[in-house]
């Protein structure tokens, strides 16, 4: 898989933000990829050190259309844990 088959795109929410100050930073992912995988990506693709990686699946939310019920698509998130002093400057705005 190539970088960017495997980081989909960054999660930006009120609590990702605040797991940057930690340097702790939130992308969806390929459902099929690895923990080595998205680490080894995360390095190639922002040139910073990936320390840990944490995933987790995301169950479709459902919904309700008059009387018929649909489920949303499910989504794969990661958490990168950089090492100390290293940014994703994507995250910082500029």
């Amino acid at each position: 898989m190539q970088v960017f088959d495997i980081l989909r795109k960054p999660v930006v929410t009120e609590k990702s933000t605040l797991l940057q100050e930690e340097g702790r930073y939130t992308f969806e992912v390929a459902p099929r990829a690895t923990k080595h995988q998205i680490k080894r990506a995360v390095e190639e693709a922002f040139g910073v050190e990936v320390v840990r990686v944490n995933t987790m699946n995301v169950r479709g939310k459902r919904r309700r259309f008059g009387p018929r019920f649909t489920t949303g698509p499910s989504k794969k998130k990661a958490i990168v844990l950089l090492a100390p002093g290293d940014t994703i400057t994507i995250f910082e705005g500029v």
